[in-house]
């Protein structure tokens, strides 16, 4: 079985797969100071409660945004799987497909794997808009090509932003509206209309500004954990494809198991 770690800014996500099929995921916050030890002590206990054992797992890949957890996994694979891991975006597991950007190393292990999932699971040019710590755009090429895209505070980031820096604007969950008017009638639904479709607005705007540059049709597909609060409320999305990122994990531990056999 393959263990796979996609390390964003916010949140580290295990998921364990058989074939390209996730058995099961756990989710803890991202610490670039959480020892190989720690890790383990919380991760080798989820799995018994699974009904896993670390002896079914034969290969690991560590997707990460955050480089200094990239140690630490490393440490996790080799002292209690006795496993050195795939690092996706490097050696075996290097991306293998063009990156036509003016600095192709900065792009991020998150981005570059949704690529990869994206065009293995969905036919012409793509736009993968991804809801994380930032909410990114990205234009993927028929022929599988990464061609740039667009990093915009994430809607957690821009609440965060709001409330730290007014005296009186209180804390909201971000949720759908109840109503689609846009004239809110107090202090809350103002800031949730500010907000949700505030974002809508944006998504709406850089799509049809994207699809228009790329000059051919582009299916969107969205993935991160509130693409499925958005698709509620806008027809922008042809898919929602919450697991878009792991997948690109297992495809690329995939192919690097591929290129060592034939080695």
């Amino acid at each position: 079985m393959l263990l796979a770690a996609d390390v964003g800014n916010t949140n580290v996500v295990f998921a364990l797969f058989e074939g390209r099929e996730i058995k099961a995921r756990w989710r803890i916050a991202t610490d670039p100071r959480r020892t190989g030890d720690e890790y383990a002590v919380w991760l080798l206990q989820l799995l018994k409660i699974e009904g896993y054992s670390s002896e079914q797992i034969t290969q690991i890949i560590v997707g990460s945004v955050v480089p200094r957890a990239v140690h630490n996994l490393t440490v996790l694979a080799e002292k209690y799987f006795d496993i050195t891991p795939l690092v996706a975006g490097e050696g075996a597991a290097e991306w293998g497909f063009s990156v036509d950007v003016d600095q192709p190393r900065s792009l991020g292990a998150d981005r570059a794997l949704n690529a990869i999932a994206a065009h293995a699971k969905y036919e012409g040019d793509l736009i993968v808009v991804d809801f994380g710590t930032a909410t990114t755009f990205d234009a993927i090429d028929f022929s599988g090509a990464y061609k740039g895209g667009i990093i915009a505070p994430g809607i957690n980031l821009s609440l965060d932003a709001l409330v730290g820096n007014t005296a009186k604007l209180p804390r909201i969950a971000i949720e759908a509206p109840r109503s689609s008017s846009v004239i809110g009638t107090n202090t809350e639904d103002q800031m949730l209309i500010g907000v949700y479709w505030g974002y809508v607005a944006l998504m709406e705007g850089l799509i049809a500004r994207m699809r228009e540059e790329i000059g051919r049709p582009a299916r969107v597909i969205a993935t991160g954990g509130l693409a499925i609060l958005f698709d509620e409320h806008t027809s922008i999305f042809d898919a929602v494809d919450a697991d878009l990122t792991l997948e690109g994990l297992a495809i690329l531990a995939e192919r690097a198991g591929k290129r060592g056999a034939g080695a």
